[in-house]
């Protein structure tokens, strides 16, 4: 009965894999797939062997862990949990459109392109920069879209052809993703509940591996757009204007330009509170930008709507995190019947996983099975009841199909609005994005090894 339960569940999985590439809802997939796992595994266990159930204690029907109390965790518990990481969702949220409204993120830009000068390769360097900087605290399809439409026509008035200016800028978007706080917690509560391993911050995870994973993006990206930029013609399609003609493009002042990254900084350095950072920043943004010169009355009512536009942003994404948790809670249970199908061919030396994943890579993309904002979090549950590999070893390892991959893939809400937007085929932006999840993913895969493998896994566990 287990082994026939588990080709089922493997069917339905592949199935889930399926579902997520042809783009359909990820909330009402996880949903649908959390109650279908629910019946088979639970149902599994009433028919199994007395050896299968013997050693897996996870399925006892015993000692108050009765058919309630288990439907209680999976539908109630779990998604309760992720109250930490919604609220860090939306305060980041929030944080994105007040960039937005002083005019910060697109002061910066402009400053970028100034400094630049005409010579395209330097001023889109430079923008791959200023964006991954500014995405380490924005977060969300609104803030892409609302940066893109800044640097994509200034990329293309510079004679960059159109898909090699959207591949810059989402490669750029992908980086600073892999240090923000937001992105963080949330991959993070995959593993791990919110309240356990206070010690794996995002602090020691920058430093002993984020700063590297946005490097290595961000030079794998500049290094491509040179080459992309060689081979290509230049063309002259797009004006630069990113306003409305007649309208006048206002800079923040200079010394506010440091705050996108005022949030990041004090987490790392100081391990401060994550939405403590978002509300000085945003404040002070708000006040040294001349944005709260009204009443009290009309105050309150812009940072009400910059919150509410914040949450529409982020709305898809928390309707899927309040699906997920009941996902990854059930694939616990589902885990016993994986392990008797997968147990003896998954990977169980850090070395074997990092080489794995590196040459499976393309199954990150259109929400595969690698990816944590597709369906990775069944690989996940199955790899990491096979060994006993560090929490931080597998946040890297599937941070790269979730970040690096999946950043680089038209299943991406924002990369599907960056395709419409230029007018550019899929074919022609994944021609680049696909070498360039390759050879960034490759090269992390070597840091994780290096950095969270071996003697760095037991560094950390001791």
């Amino acid at each position: 009965m287990e082994y026939l339960v588990g080709i089922i569940l493997l069917i339905s999985f592949f199935g889930l894999a399926y579902y997520c590439i042809k783009g359909h809802n990820l909330m009402v997939g996880f949903m649908i797939i959390s109650v279908f796992w629910t019946i088979l595994s639970l149902g599994g266990a009433v028919f199994a062997s007395e050896e299968f159930i013997a050693a897996n204690p996870v399925l006892h029907f015993e000692n108050g862990n009765t058919l309630v109390s288990i439907l209680n965790k999976i539908y109630q518990s779990a998604p309760e949990a992720w109250g930490t990481t919604l609220v860090n969702v939306c305060w980041g949220a929030w944080f994105g459109r007040v960039l937005m409204e002083t005019g910060i993120a697109s002061t910066l830009i402009r400053k970028t392109v100034e400094l630049g000068g005409d010579k395209p390769l330097v001023t889109a360097a430079l923008l791959n920069i200023v964006t991954a900087m500014i995405f380490t605290a924005m977060t969300g399809a609104g803030p892409v879209i609302a940066i893109g439409v800044i640097v994509l026509p200034i990329l293309m008035s510079l004679g960059i052809p159109k898909a090699i200016a959207l591949f810059s800028f989402m490669g750029s978007v992908a980086a600073g993703i892999c240090l923000n706080p937001v992105n963080f917690a949330q991959y993070r509560a995959f593993f791990i509940a919110p309240d356990q391993m206070p010690e794996f911050t995002l602090g020691w995870y920058a430093l002993h591996w984020g700063y590297t994973a946005l490097l290595i993006m961000l030079v794998s990206t500049t290094f491509l757009l040179a080459i992309f930029l060689k081979r290509a013609k230049t063309v002259h399609a797009w004006a630069a204007s990113t306003r409305s003609a007649g309208t006048e493009q206002k800079n923040a002042p200079f010394y506010t330009l440091i705050l996108p990254i005022v949030p990041v900084v004090l987490k790392i350095w100081l391990d401060f509170s994550v939405i403590g950072g978002f509300v000085i920043a945003g404040f002070s943004a708000l006040f040294l930008c001349g944005k709260m010169k009204g009443n009290f009355r009309e105050n309150c009512q812009l940072v009400n709507k910059l919150y509410y536009d914040g949450v529409v942003d982020t709305a898809p994404l928390i309707g899927f995190l309040l699906t997920l948790p009941m996902f990854n809670t059930v694939a616990t249970y589902a885990s016993p019947y994986f392990n008797m199908i997968l147990g003896n061919v998954m990977p169980r030396s850090e070395l074997v996983v990092c080489v794995v994943f590196a040459a499976f890579l393309f199954l990150g993309f259109f929400r595969g099975p690698l990816t944590l904002v597709g369906c990775g979090a069944a690989t996940l549950g199955v790899l990491s009841n096979v060994a006993s590999f560090s929490i931080p070893f597998l946040y890297a390892v599937f941070a790269i199909p979730t970040i690096t991959v999946t950043g680089s893939c038209v299943t991406q809400s924002w990369v599907a609005w960056g395709v419409a937007y230029t007018k550019v085929e899929n074919r022609e932006f994944l021609k680049m994005s696909i070498p360039n999840a390759y050879l960034a993913g490759i090269l992390q895969y070597v840091a994780i090894f290096l950095m969270l493998g071996g003697l760095g896994a037991e560094w950390f566990i001791k």
